[in-house]
This record gives C-alpha cells, sequence and structure tokens, in this order.
C-alpha cells in the first residue's frame, strides 16, 4: 500500500512538473481606466517617481520603506530604489522613455526573488478624458510556470493596478 501512495505522489508531482513546462514564456498584465484629465498631466504624475506616493498602491504597503532616488528628475533616466519589509521587498525603476503618450519603465526586483520585468503606461487620448493602460510584463521563467498553476498572477497584480489607477484618476482629476 505504501508503494502505490508513493508511485501516486510521484506520478502527480511528474504530472505537475509536466504541465508548468507547457506553460507561455511569457507573461502580461494590464489593466485599463478612463481618467478624464489631459494625457500630459497625468504622464506628469507617471514619469515623476517622487509623485508616486501619491498614487501607487505599493507606497502604502510598508511606511517605513526605504527610497532613493537618482538620474533625472524625471522622465527618462529617472531611477527609483526602494527596500522594505516582506510585502514590498527591494527593487529599482527606471524610465526608458517618456511621452505624454507612453511611459516606459524597467522594472527590477532583487528581493524576495530577482526579476526584470518591464511596466508601462499607455496613455490614449478620447475627448476630454484619456484611457490609461497599466501593464507589466517579462520574461517567465520554469520558477514562474510552476508557481503560476497554484497563484494567479493576473489576479493578484491585476487587483494592485486597479487600485493604482483609481489613485491616479483622482490625483489627475483634482
Amino acid at each position: 500500500m505504501f508503494k502505490i501512495i508513493i508511485l501516486t505522489l510521484a506520478l502527480i508531482v511528474v504530472i505537475v512538473l509536466g504541465v508548468a513546462a507547457t506553460r507561455p514564456d511569457s507573461f502580461r498584465v494590464q489593466r485599463s481606466l478612463s481618467i478624464k484629465a489631459p494625457p500630459e498631466k497625468i504622464a506628469g504624475q507617471i514619469e515623476n517617481f517622487h509623485a508616486w506616493s501619491g498614487w501607487s498602491p505599493y507606497e502604502k504597503l510598508d511606511p517605513a520603506m526605504q527610497r532613493s532616488y537618482g538620474g533625472a528628475d524625471s522622465g527618462k533616466g529617472a531611477v527609483y530604489g526602494w527596500q522594505g519589509n516582506g510585502k514590498v521587498g527591494q527593487g529599482r525603476m527606471e524610465i526608458l522613455e517618456a511621452s505624454p503618450q507612453k511611459v516606459t519603465i524597467q522594472l527590477d526586483f532583487i528581493k524576495p526573488f530577482a526579476a526584470r520585468n518591464t511596466a508601462e503606461f499607455i496613455l490614449q487620448p478620447q475627448g476630454d478624458s484619456t484611457e490609461v493602460t497599466w501593464a507589466m510584463y517579462g520574461p517567465a521563467p520554469y520558477f514562474h510556470k510552476l508557481m503560476g498553476l497554484f497563484l494567479n498572477m493576473d489576479q493578484m497584480i491585476g487587483k494592485d493596478f486597479e487600485a493604482g489607477l483609481q489613485n491616479l484618476k483622482a490625483v489627475a482629476e483634482k
């Protein structure tokens, strides 16, 4: 009987590992919201890391988080680093591209695990409003694929993006 249980567990592990291997090699999470403000005003909030404390949901996860700023004051070349508790970990962002239509950020996580992703904000004018899309995408190494079988990354990060966009809306529509 013990042998059957061990063989069954081994088979389950092999199946789970096999299914993980078939998952996509990259991921993308995105959310969009219409904000009644011009793209330039919204982009100003995104391309200035000092302004993120007013709308980013991640800024509120650790009141004692240590922040550092470098490079340009805002826009291309601006750098933001953080180190905090287990909820925020440690990482670095650098703005690679900034315009009223698009802000692209290289996002490097250091702790609790290393990862390099891209965060992107697309701003599309629609009359007196702007459709803002916040996306994050990057490679999905095997460990990411395996964890994706048990944790829904889209739901986890998507909730944060939804909250952040609502906060951005409140700030930009003032």
